[in-house]
């Protein structure tokens, strides 16, 4: 049985340029994302796109939800393993190519995922299930771009 979830967002933007900038034709691409309960989230274009840099922008965005979502499927897969995850981290990178008239794409995202379990037995099947995550996760299944994996495990006691 297939089971549905509905996710929403709403989206606000308002011009903030004055008749100079209009005959220009450069908008600001700052805007704001709203999730209900949540806090508002500001956004813009990333800095190369003339987009503020402070500000999260959509790639950053798509990067993070992949990124999050490998490490919930993998917490998962890892407790039906008997596998204890001390500590996950990942500094992931995501290649976006941008066409010369102005349309692109991400071509691929490498996941670095550093893990300590606590059981030296299980390092390799720790490794392993990366692969069965990646399986799993909503967001990697539903890029058009392949998502590799770099992954590293070590053992950390528990004091």
């Amino acid at each position: 049985m297939i089971f549905k979830h509905l996710f929403k967002a709403k989206l606000n933007w308002t011009s903030k340029q004055n008749s100079e900038e209009s005959s220009k034709r450069f908008y600001s691409k700052t805007h704001q994302i709203k999730i209900e309960g949540k806090p508002v989230l500001d956004v813009s274009a990333a800095k190369a796109f003339k987009g503020d840099p402070e500000l999260y922008n959509p790639e950053d965005l798509l990067l993070s939800s992949l990124v999050s979502c490998h490490m919930m499927s993998y917490l998962y897969v890892c407790s039906q393993n008997g596998i204890e995850v001390l500590e996950y981290s990942d500094n992931a990178e995501a290649t976006l190519e941008v066409n010369p008239e102005g349309s692109g794409r991400f071509v691929e995202a490498r996941l670095y995922p550093k893990v300590k379990i606590s059981n030296p037995d299980k390092i390799e099947l720790a490794l392993e299930l990366h692969h069965k995550a990646n399986q799993l996760c909503f967001i990697a299944n539903s890029c058009n771009f392949p998502v590799l994996h770099e992954a590293s495990c070590e053992i950390s006691r528990i004091i």
